[in-house]
């Protein structure tokens, strides 16, 4: 097996850290890259290296991605990982908070793939798998910035990867189901602070309560499923364009595509 130069971003906790682990463990190179870097520590005891990075920081992405180059001589994989998910009404998030999550969803893997691209092209090889959501194929109330960002980094990938077809460079798409990680929590952080009280309290309580009951009873697929998958991509030769994996993945989004909209809508408000 061939051992290879991985970076992932949002590696700090959930998904990110538990793929580190295992690629690691498969004796790849793995740069994991977070603000939080205090909590990879165990990644570089483990032969993994931990470098800080904020995705929103391009001076830093870039002095980040050409250590790298210096140390390894080039870069095999970039896994764009980082991000979050906002929620609360459209009417009451403010703006400048649905920028940031576009910030750091979209622009944030934006930025530091046009910095790997370059070095990629120049070996005429390489992988960028980008992490979106079931959520990029379909929607949820409250989560209208979250799901907007996501349809964003679908299209993004589209037409990265036909760019980048001349170039020996593939393009994927990995979108997750429920995953046991800490995005619930912030979700529910998010949408307590901007729609807890107001004309919308009433749909907030029941989203709530709807997730909590979710992720309490153990429901959500564990982020090894992930892992698995990520490993799955980059020892492949040709990966599949997309990978839908986790608890609803493929379901909702069959939904999505064939019901039509009112009778997905339906069925989403069902569950709130």
């Amino acid at each position: 097996m061939n051992k290879k130069v991985i970076l992932i971003t949002g590696a700090s906790s959930g998904m990110g850290k538990e793929a580190a682990r295992q690629l690691i463990q498969e004796g790849h190179r793995v740069y994991t890259l977070a603000r939080r870097v205090d909590q990879m520590k165990d990644l570089a005891t483990m032969g993994g290296f931990p470098m800080e990075l904020d995705v929103t920081n391009e001076a830093a992405i870039h002095a980040v991605v050409e250590e790298i180059v210096h140390r390894e001589g080039h870069i095999d994989v970039l896994w764009n990982n980082a991000g979050y998910g906002l929620y609360g009404s459209v009417e009451e998030i403010p703006v400048k908070e649905a920028i940031r999550q576009f910030e750091v969803n979209l622009f944030g893997l934006a930025a530091i793939t046009q910095q790997v691209i370059p070095h990629m092209r120049k070996q005429n090889s390489g992988t960028i798998i980008n992490t979106s959501s079931m959520g990029g194929k379909m929607y949820t109330p409250m989560g209208a910035w979250y799901h907007a960002s996501k349809h964003a980094v679908e299209g993004f990938s589209d037409c990265l990867r036909l760019e980048l077809k001349a170039f020996n460079i593939q393009v994927v798409v990995l979108e997750p189901g429920i995953i046991h990680t800490e995005f619930g929590d912030v979700m529910l952080e998010n949408i307590g602070k901007y729609s807890l009280k107001g004309p919308y309290s009433n749909l907030t309580a029941k989203l709530i309560q709807a997730t909590k009951a979710l992720y309490d009873k153990g429901q959500a697929s564990s982020p090894v499923v992930i892992s698995q998958t990520i490993s799955k991509i980059i020892h492949a030769s040709r990966p599949k364009t997309r990978y839908r994996v986790g608890l609803w993945a493929k379901p909702m989004v069959w939904m999505r595509i064939y019901l039509g909209d009112r009778l997905f809508d339906k069925i989403v408000m069902s569950q709130v």
